[in-house]
């Protein structure tokens, strides 16, 4: 029997004080990777899987949400055995996740009855372009911020409920749940127990009004979804449930979730009206914190929620480009001349420029502030001296200009000039990439020592849940910078390479 509250409030301190670590899940686009961070910060024990790619038709793409599971828990075992720390170290879960991409699943067999459809999907482009036409741009945007896209779950779900046979009337009964990728990781740690998601994650669905933080049963209407179907909204840093014990003996509590991007602004402590951070992974991912206003573009950019804390909720604009560091890959899988992405740096290097070579990387369309869903690449200016290193330029200078362009048009709608970039994500590691960022964008560009910024922003989501870090002043002692990139050359030596881009850019439509 307590005394007093101060008795229980020591033992939780001293319980804390054993708990070293969170456990973060980082599930992306192209793997499944979990970290261990200390308090300080750090990064201690790292596990990766890469994930298998499906491509079953032109503009299709798909996951095994199976395996997407089965990867992610071998990957949480494995980052454990690693450092060799038991269940009962960990304090906490957090978990990051690839956006939009939608799973569906029976309730009570707890399996998926189609495979993921990935945010990188289009097919189905033609019935977001029927909605424009039929005069619901507006009403969505207004109510969700987001522009008509099949980047969005919506229309991936209804995909599903119309193409799989049975599916609409299994939802129609209450058997059937959605989830973006967090969603479906809660639901299988916590054994099915808890189907839950956060408002970040709703808010890229095309189904959740940004301003009442609910689903909206209007454009479920809309989209002919069940609310049945949809998961219970919680904030960013909170306790959602605990895991199942066939899983892990410990019960652990899952307690932060974001999506990959508000992760990463958060992990990159983003946290004044203004700052803004550009996540360099399978795409490129900018998104300035706008404050508690929801702030809607002018120029084509998401309004988008950064996250919910302490019962408020702050917003953010963003612009995501489809095809950034998936170019690289592509160069090394498909056109094979590098052997391995960190090699298209030192390629670049062995010549002076790019040769008049322009390359449009619009593989899955155009994202902001384009918003092209039928653009298609373009490798613009080859001549009989074009070299592969001369390709390997334009492909740093593609990846940069399209960040540009999203940047550009974040400092029209604000009013605010970029002078610092936080950068982040495998590609940020490119020097030569961050240079030429630097001098596109003329301003500062901050690299952090922990590029692991994703894992990060869930991870203090998750401490600041359980008490693992008191508040946000504790979190700003993690931050260190590896190096700042300053512009080399000035604006007028490098808007040549600027307009031509932009004039280029439009024949990929």
């Amino acid at each position: 029997m307590w005394n007093d509250g101060e008795d229980f409030r020591r033992l939780v301190v001293l319980e804390l004080t054993e708990k070293q670590y969170i456990l973060t899940l980082d599930q992306g686009t192209t793997s499944s990777r979990a970290m261990l961070v200390n308090r300080a910060g750090e990064v201690c024990s790292l596990a990766q899987r890469e994930l298998t790619q499906y491509f079953p038709q032109p503009g299709w793409v798909e996951h095994d949400p199976r395996e997407i599971w089965s990867s992610q828990f071998a990957v949480a075992t494995e980052t454990l055995m690693k450092k060799g720390v038991s269940p009962d170290e960990i304090a906490a879960i957090g978990i990051a996740n690839q956006r939009e991409t939608t799973v569906v699943w029976n309730r009570q067999t707890g399996d998926p009855i189609y495979p993921a459809i990935v945010w990188q999907d289009h097919r189905t482009a033609q019935q977001c372009e029927h909605l424009i036409e039929r005069g619901f741009k507006d009403l969505i945007k207004q109510k969700t911020g987001l522009e008509v896209d099949a980047y969005f779950s919506a229309t991936k779900i209804q995909w599903i409920l119309d193409q799989v046979a049975n599916a609409r009337a299994m939802a129609e009964q209450g058997l059937l749940a959605f989830g973006t990728i967090d969603s479906w990781l809660i639901w299988k740690l916590t054994g099915g127990v808890v189907h839950a998601t956060d408002v970040t994650n709703a808010s890229r669905t095309m189904l959740f009004n940004i301003h009442t933080l609910c689903w909206d049963v209007e454009l479920l209407g809309l989209f002919d979804v069940p609310m049945s179907m949809m998961p219970e909204v919680n904030a960013n840093s909170e306790i959602y449930g605990h895991t199942a014990s066939r899983f892990i003996a410990t019960p652990i509590p899952i307690a932060g979730v974001s999506g990959d991007q508000q992760a990463a602004l958060f992990g990159q402590l983003c946290l004044k009206k203004g700052m803004l951070k550009n996540t360099y992974g399978t795409g490129c991912f900018i998104v300035m914190n706008t404050g508690e206003e929801a702030l809607f573009s002018e120029n084509k950019l998401i309004t988008t929620i950064a996250w919910k804390l302490n019962n408020r909720v702050t917003y953010a604009l963003e612009g995501s480009v489809f095809t950034g560091g998936a170019v690289v890959q592509w160069l090394r899988d498909g056109l094979g001349i590098i052997d391995h992405a960190a090699e298209i740096e030192q390629l670049a290097l062995t010549v002076n420029d790019n040769g008049g070579v322009c390359f449009i990387p619009a593989f899955t369309g155009l994202g902001a502030p384009y918003w092209k869903q039928q653009a298609q690449g373009l490798l613009y200016g080859i001549t009989r001296g074009t070299q592969r290193g001369h390709i390997a330029r334009a492909t740093l200078e593609a990846i940069a200009l399209q960040s540009l362009d999203v940047m550009r048009a974040m400092e029209r709608d604000t009013g605010i000039e970029i002078t610092q970039l936080r950068v982040d994500g495998g590609a940020s590691a490119n020097d030569l990439l961050m240079q030429y960022q630097a001098d596109f964008l003329q301003a500062k560009v901050e690299r952090p020592g922990n590029i692991e910024t994703t894992a990060l922003g869930a991870a203090f989501f998750a401490g600041l849940a359980v008490g693992f870090w008191d508040d946000l002043n504790d979190l700003q002692l993690s931050q260190k910078s590896n190096r700042t990139f300053v512009p080399m050359n000035s604006k007028v030596e490098i808007q040549p390479i600027v307009d031509r881009w932009h004039k280029i850019v439009k024949k990929s439509f």
